[in-house]
């Protein structure tokens, strides 16, 4: 029986990833929570928890579901506890690529993160559809890096990355500085970004007189399309019209040199910024 310690396990993901694990009979769970706030959730759902030096002492894998900000400082307060061998698993790769995780050789680095459900999905029941972020009801995509240790421990890290944000579809295997990439240089910088403004165009036009329901119908058909050809999933071209209008917005909107956001030094100043919690 693989028994694993969850830092954080009171917490949004630590508890559903909790819930998760728990349905796996070759796991023994250990619960770590380091405030009244969380000891208390826990023991509101009948679960004793355990202090983390007993934890770390006793653990074969280790999840830290703890803020990013928290992760260096947690790791390097249980890292000399640690039995030789054992696998911590961190579930965002900020950290770990701002160099937070204590050296200790001996020890393996894994780190996973969810794609959360496609957009593009064959989900037909209702309920699955409104599950945005996965890990409970539909089926998604995960992430995984072995950043240190045996070739061998990556299979057990995927086995608990796939039970833990379960029900997967694929697990893609990359490395750590690919995974910043992916975020927070892809889907925060960029993404997350470009979608508030996106939402800030409905909240505009709205201003400007739209009823609020036609925009939001306007808006989501024409995302839906977009997608559909932007990313290849029908047969079908922009307008010439549309794509005119693009090109003039790209230079009114963006810096021409704004993929600089994906050059090593910016990724890093991106993840620091995480880690440390600053603008």
């Amino acid at each position: 029986m693989i028994k694993i310690a969850i830092f954080g396990a009171a917490g949004k993901m630590g508890t559903r990833i909790s819930n998760n694990l728990a349905k796996h009979d070759e796991y023994e769970l250990i619960y770590v929570e380091a405030g009244e706030v969380g000891r208390s959730r826990l023991q509101e759902r009948g679960i004793l928890p355990t202090e983390q030096d007993e934890a770390a002492r006793k653990a074969d894998v280790i999840v830290l579901a703890v803020p990013d900000v928290a992760i260096g400082a947690v790791a390097k307060s249980i890292i000399s506890s640690l039995k030789s061998g054992t696998m911590i698993i961190c579930l965002d790769p900020a950290a770990p690529h701002a160099g937070e995780l204590p050296k200790r050789d001996d020890i393996s680095y894994f780190v996973t993160h969810p794609c959360h459900p496609p957009l593009i999905n064959d989900e037909t029941d209702p309920e699955l559809r409104k599950d945005f972020f996965g890990g409970t009801k539909a089926k998604q995509n995960i992430v995984c890096a072995l950043m240190q240790g045996p070739e061998k421990d990556y299979k057990l890290g995927e086995s608990i990355a796939c039970n833990m944000f379960a029900p997967v579809m694929n697990s893609h295997r990359i490395t750590v500085d690919q995974m910043v990439l992916l975020e927070p240089a892809m889907a925060e910088t960029v993404v997350l970004t470009c979608m508030s403004v996106v939402r800030e165009t409905m909240d505009e036009v709205i201003k400007r007189g739209v009823p609020p329901e036609a925009a939001k119908d306007f808006l989501m058909g024409h995302m839906n399309v977009t997608i559909g050809i932007l990313f290849n999933y029908i047969d079908a071209v922009v307008s010439d019209g549309a794509r005119l209008m693009m090109e003039r917005a790209k230079k009114n909107i963006f810096k021409p040199d704004w993929k600089k956001v994906f050059e090593p030094e910016n990724v890093m100043e991106q993840v620091q910024a995480i880690v440390k919690g600053i603008d």
